[in-house]
């Protein structure tokens, strides 16, 4: 006899109630889908005698490591459809069913439509700037960032759009930096030398010329222009918004990517919101913790974090020591650091502890001054074919002892980094196992930073705590995550990205079990490659395809490998001297 539990506690059972969703289970079997449609008669005896009037039932069959989920969905209508499987219950907590049922029963692609709304505007706002002004690559995101910090004095100060009348004497540019120098003011920005220096970033826009000179074809000046359609289609949705999404950061990608560059040159890559989230997640971030991000950037992962922690309590003054106190980073280049305090400021955050400063030159000791508890980090890449004293591993080792011991710290690094085979990287590994704790390697999508070509993972550390030799690391291939590039897109979210992720999460915090193919455990050696395919012996018999497959990615990983200079990696070591 089959038995069934229907579920329809909180927000849940409200939207039943509602004669939306209703969930119920089926036992294990062995014929998932066949039992699950013939047994659809009995799911439909609740439609008739509750209120509920669509059920979500499932079918669950196998072992607690090998498993299958299969969804069934049944209306008033009689109407069964068996889903796609599912990896967990995740899609089905009451903050997800909704977006589930809209996406896999109706067939609803929902997008995040802020999100949408800001990157149609963003691919129409660099037309006019390449059109209208003659700016370089490196100014389009930060007068975009300038003139949202003087929309803010809009109602504040002096400040307004209608007050940009092309003026000789007092230009448009020269009111618009007025109110930006007003803002950081306004916005506690400290000390003066800094607010000097972030101010000095956005000189041109009162300086250029062709900005501030009426445009005959626009009928008044770009500045205007600029600040006339930021206000119009930007302006309100990044105020506004509550979402973890690195907005600033978007513009600044997108219009890279519009002027031929991505930032690579200087090592230069954005972290997708997708991973500065996952990052919280992955270190359990509490709302007492203090962060530091390193090599911050454009701040994505101060934003996912000040986010994630705001969410965690509803005490404002808790809320207010978060934004002033608890989120700190620290960036090289100016303008970058601009771009990142800026992004702060618009977020809330009225001190902005982020400096332009280089991170390696910095003594940990002095950093673990700070307090910070808990790192992320998402260092430039491939900088050391340039300078040996560059390489990525040396990062992480720098940012685990710039935290206080018991710290935790996440990095995204290619995977190269993990294998280590210059002498350098070596020691450096040797290092950080003496005087911290590996606790896992998560392999990532290939297509994780679409477009940039290169494979990376993330890596998870306790600071200040010797790796115990007998200590049992996580090595996770996460290479199908739930995201897949769209032709004219790029990389966008699968409807089974939520269950996907939520699935890693569970086998992270050894809530459930999984197979050896996704998930191993192992102690760990410096000369060891830190990832899943290292670690992972897989007992069935390839396949032609297997193998076909497995040649095709270790030869398109090692000319990348070449091509970013790092043909060492194939040499025998006598051969790669005393590097």
């Amino acid at each position: 006899m089959v038995r069934l539990r229907l579920q329809g506690e909180g927000a849940g059972r409200k939207m039943a109630e509602n004669g939306e969703i209703a969930q119920a289970f089926a036992p294990q079997h062995r014929k998932l889908q066949a039992f699950m449609v013939t047994f659809s008669q009995h799911f439909r005896v609740l439609l008739e005698n509750t209120s509920y009037k669509k059920i979500f039932a499932f079918g669950v069959s196998g072992s607690d490591k090998d498993y299958k989920i299969t969804p069934l969905f049944i209306n008033e209508r009689e109407y069964c459809q068996v889903l796609d499987d599912v990896e967990s219950f995740a899609q089905f907590s009451p903050k997800n069913i909704q977006d589930y049922y809209e996406r896999n029963v109706l067939k609803i692609d929902k997008k995040d439509a802020d999100l949408e709304t800001i990157m149609k505007a963003t691919k129409e706002l660099h037309e006019y700037l390449r059109d209208y002004s003659n700016l370089e690559t490196k100014e389009k995101p930060l007068i975009v960032s300038g003139i949202l910090l003087a929309l803010r004095e809009i109602g504040k100060g002096s400040f307004s759009i209608d007050n940009l009348k092309g003026d000789d004497i007092k230009t448009d540019g020269s009111i618009i930096f007025d109110a930006i120098n007003d803002n950081l003011k306004r916005s506690n920005v400290s000390p003066d030398v800094k607010k000097e220096k972030v101010l000095n970033r956005f000189a041109f826009i009162k300086d250029s010329k062709m900005l501030n000179e009426v445009n005959p074809k626009l009928g008044m000046t770009p500045n205007k222009y600029y600040a006339k359609f930021i206000y119009d289609h930007i302006f309100e949705t990044v105020k506004n918004s509550s979402s973890a999404e690195d907005y600033i950061g978007r513009f600044y990608g997108e219009f890279m990517s519009y002027s031929g560059g991505d930032g690579q040159t200087l090592g230069i890559i954005l972290t997708p919101s997708h991973i500065t989230s996952l990052f919280c997640d992955l270190l359990d971030l509490k709302p007492s913790d203090k962060v530091l991000d390193p090599t911050c950037g454009t701040g994505g992962f101060l934003v996912a974090a000040m986010h994630k922690m705001l969410g965690a309590t509803s005490d404002p003054e808790k809320q207010n020591h978060i934004r002033k106190e608890q989120l700190h980073g620290i960036e090289i280049q100016e303008y970058m650091f601009t771009i990142a305090t800026t992004n702060m400021i618009l977020r809330g955050d009225g001190k902005s502890n982020i400096v332009n400063d280089d991170f390696l030159k910095k003594n940990p000791n002095e950093l673990q001054l700070k307090g910070c508890n808990v790192g992320m980090m998402n260092p430039p890449y491939s900088q050391g074919k340039k300078d040996s004293s560059l390489y990525e591993i040396l990062f992480v080792e720098h940012l685990l002892d710039s935290l206080v011991p018991g710290g935790k710290a996440a990095v995204i690094v290619p995977l190269s980094t993990m294998t280590g085979k210059t002498n350098i990287e070596q020691r450096a590994k040797e290092r950080i196992l003496k005087k911290h704790t590996l606790e896992g390697v998560i392999t990532l999508n290939p297509n994780t930073f679409y477009g940039v070509g290169t494979n990376t993972c993330i890596a998870v550390f306790t600071a200040g705590q010797p790796n115990p030799a007998k200590h049992l690391a996580k090595f996770i291939d996460f290479k199908d995550d739930g995201f897949d590039v769209a032709q004219h897109v790029g990389l966008v979210e699968k409807p089974d990205a939520k269950d996907k992720r939520q699935h890693l999460l569970d086998v992270w915090f050894d809530r459930i079990d999984a197979p050896t193919k996704f998930s191993v455990k192992s102690t760990v050696k410096p000369e060891d490659e830190w990832l899943h395919s290292f670690y992972y012996f897989n007992e069935e018999i390839p396949t032609e395809k297997d193998v076909e497959q497995s040649v095709s990615d270790y030869l398109t990983f090692e000319f990348k490998m070449v091509m970013d200079g790092r043909e060492y990696l194939f040499q025998s070591k006598n051969s790669r001297g005393g590097e």
